[in-house]
């Protein structure tokens, strides 16, 4: 069944369809999540929370964005609402010293150069952290960033900006110490 059928019907109450469509995206998102908050137990908890949002709220998708993109908005905006809540990045970020290895396994990566772009991106604020891989790994546009974390685009520009030159010095440090 095609995806566009499986959505009208869920939004007509099929919960056979739903379930499909929840199916079929659940990796896709749980990546998504372990990429942007950079802690495993954070991504599954909230890859359930937006299955669950996707569940309440699917009479909602009026279908103007991929269905994915949906989903990725509402994943965004619960981290973001997490964050911004309870400050747990910063507790999380004091207590982790060491470079980010668990991701290698987690996202399917094995070399070095992966894993020291991880550890420069979990340097940055999630604020930031969160335009940066939406452009330069999922490739969604300054505008359609924008609607998915509610900012305006001339922010999205400058976090994404401001991110890439942080990474960037990040990465160039990590390079000096390992060669001398």
């Amino acid at each position: 069944m095609e995806e566009q059928e499986r959505i009208n019907q869920a939004i007509r109450g099929n919960e056979q369809a739903l379930a499909h469509l929840l199916h079929d995206h659940y990796a896709f998102l749980m990546k998504y999540l372990l990429k942007v908050t950079m802690n495993p137990a954070l991504a599954e908890d909230l890859t359930q929370d937006t299955m669950l949002k996707c569940i309440e709220k699917i009479h909602l998708y009026n279908g103007k964005s991929k269905f994915s993109s949906w989903l990725i908005t509402i994943a965004s905006r619960l981290y973001i609402d997490g964050m911004r809540r309870n400050k747990l990045e910063r507790k999380w970020q004091e207590s982790q010293k060491q470079p980010l290895r668990f991701m290698q396994w987690q996202m399917g990566q094995t070399h070095e150069q992966w894993s020291d772009i991880l550890e420069a991106m979990a340097t940055v604020s999630y604020e930031t952290r969160l335009p940066v891989m939406l452009k330069h790994y999922y490739g969604y546009s300054y505008e359609e960033i924008a609607e998915i974390i509610n900012v305006p685009v001339g922010t999205v520009k400058s976090r994404i900006y401001n991110g890439l030159r942080h990474i960037r010095k990040e990465l160039n440090d990590i390079e000096q110490s390992e060669n001398g």
